[in-house]
């Protein structure tokens, strides 16, 4: 594809770039001097495709990423800070406060999220109002869990006041496919619980962070959260060496994650809260529904282009319907839209990536040669940023595109007869996010439910695999996922329970009696957040 659709509506065109020259540190809104890094977008502007400047970012180095942590550890204050020390009730307007200044700049992150990673129009709206809505769902169940602790127990003659306390200073790392959504599932749920941040945008999706810098600085106090930029290397590196940060907070690969906590020098006193990556399969039964298969499986393999940790990566088909759903399927593949993220109906959109068709490409030349056929037309077609996903069939295990995570637009199929052999590999494989199990006998669903369940921590029937809701668990097993994010359980990974303990005597009685009725102290309290 030599050209592109200049047609690009008023209110989606890219009219300056934005030289992000600020940085979160310490309440303070810096002037960055230093050397910078330009941000390109994959989409073109112009009639002969050229990539799109979108402005550029700091490339900050050891410094400045220890300037940070400072600001972190000393708000934190070894919990003597003003913010782990702060009423539940106060914590909670703040990020209100913060939520209301967010919703302000939905068109800007919107507009961004198009054109920094490819997400189409609809995609991006709904990841921008998901978020909103993560954050009202976690004030709100924030709320609760402090309604259910304002209460003492008592058991052997001793009183309890249990409530969920703080870990200390949370270094935050985004991934690039949602780094907005998945990126505040770590930090909104880690700055409510009262720890202090360091945060560092993905390197794609980086820019639409900059309409939120000001509310950031403006709605929590000084070294609450600090916003820095620049590559993992040499920013997340000097501050893991400190043994300063308590909780690594990381979306991403595997690999990464493991660099890091090496760096830690006391990693037995790191907390862990990690989304991996994962190779989710979808296992097709041969009393399957065909139309919702087919649908589920479109959705599965490539929405946004299959750049998810929940995408499908690999399907099983029974022999006995593997000819049938083969041929609807690579036309199905062959009849989506590609375009750019603001055309109407478009399912397949730029990748942000400049690197990834090549890469698709090496496995695409892989899966051939080991005896692997691409069953759509349009299978491997190049564009100037995009190549068509190829479907195919039949893959191996000793295929590149069976034991590596594509993490883009290819799908690779595998024939199966019986059904302990899904179940063998999955067994087998590093990862255990989710499944999809396509079929309707339950004879043959209940066994399969039973023993996937356990290989799995989310086993999706007739459906495509998700996230969402997010008040559902998401978590995985093996190298997917340590502790787990969602509404409720992410306030409960970034936190840890503590309490006040006093026998049952009339000099405690009566003190405690006296903390309540002065409301002296945040923690000893019984009120109730309305």
């Amino acid at each position: 594809m030599s050209k592109t659709d200049t047609s690009i509506p008023a209110e989606y065109a890219i009219n300056e770039t934005i030289h992000q020259k600020h940085y979160l540190v310490n309440g303070e809104l810096k002037t960055w001097q230093g050397e910078t890094t330009e941000v390109y977008s994959t989409i073109s502007s112009t009639e002969v495709y050229k990539p799109t400047l979108l402005g550029s970012i700091p490339d900050m180095q050891e410094v400045e990423a220890l300037d940070a942590l400072d600001a972190a550890v000393k708000a934190y204050g070894k919990g003597q800070g003003i913010w782990p020390t702060m009423h539940v009730k106060d914590r909670i307007e703040c990020m209100e406060v913060f939520v209301e200044k967010m919703k302000s700049k939905r068109t800007q992150i919107v507009k961004l999220l198009m054109w920094e990673i490819g997400k189409s129009l609809p995609d991006s709206q709904k990841e921008f109002d998901r978020t909103v809505d993560y954050i009202l769902d976690t004030i709100e169940d924030y709320k609760q869990l402090d309604r259910d602790a304002a209460k003492f127990q008592k058991h052997d003659g001793v009183y309890a006041h249990i409530k969920r306390g703080p870990l200390g200073v949370v270094l935050c790392l985004g991934p690039y496919n949602y780094p907005l959504n998945e990126t505040f599932a770590l930090l909104i749920p880690a700055i409510i619980m009262g720890n202090t941040t360091i945060f560092k945008p993905a390197k794609h999706g980086v820019l639409l962070i900059t309409p939120l810098l000001e509310a950031f600085q403006s709605s929590f106090p000084k070294g609450v959260v600090n916003i820095i930029f620049g590559r993992g290397r040499a920013v997340a590196a000097p501050i893991m060496k400190t043994g300063k940060v308590d909780v690594l907070a990381l979306i991403g690969n595997s690999k990464s994650a493991n660099a890091l906590q090496e760096q830690h020098p006391k990693s037995n006193r790191l907390r862990l809260v990690l989304g991996l990556e994962a190779k989710n399969p979808a296992i097709i039964l041969p009393d399957a529904d065909m139309e919702l298969t087919i649908n589920e499986c479109i959705a599965g393999t490539l929405s946004f282009n299959g750049q998810r940790c929940t995408a499908l990566k690999v399907v099983y088909v029974h022999e006995d319907i593997q000819k049938k759903f083969n041929e609807r399927f690579a036309a199905a593949v062959d009849d989506l839209k590609f375009g750019n993220p603001w055309d109407d109906g478009v399912k397949l959109t730029p990748l942000p990536e400049p690197q990834k068709p090549a890469y698709i490409q090496e496995l695409i030349d892989d899966a051939v040669s080991k005896g692997a056929s691409i069953l759509n037309k349009k299978g491997g077609k190049h564009f100037n940023n995009y190549i068509w996903p190829a479907v195919l069939y039949p893959v191996t295990k000793d295929m590149r595109v069976y034991q590596e995570e594509q993490f883009g637009p290819i799908i690779p199929i595998v024939p199966f007869t019986d059904i302990e052999e899904p179940l063998d590999d999955m067994a087998e494989s590093n990862y255990g996010q989710q499944v999809s199990l396509f079929g309707k006998d339950v004879y043959a669903l209940a066994p399969l439910i039973d023993t996937l369940v356990n290989l799995v921590c989310r086993v999706n029937l007739n459906s495509s695999c998700q996230r969402g809701p997010d008040v559902y668990p998401f978590t995985g097993r093996k190298d997917s996922a340590q502790a787990t994010l969602s509404v409720h359980d992410a306030l409960r990974s970034f936190s840890i329970r503590t309490f006040v303990a006093f026998k049952d005597n009339d000099l405690n009685n009566q003190t405690i009696q006296q903390l309540l009725e002065t409301k002296l102290s945040n923690f000893v309290s019984t009120d109730y957040i309305l």
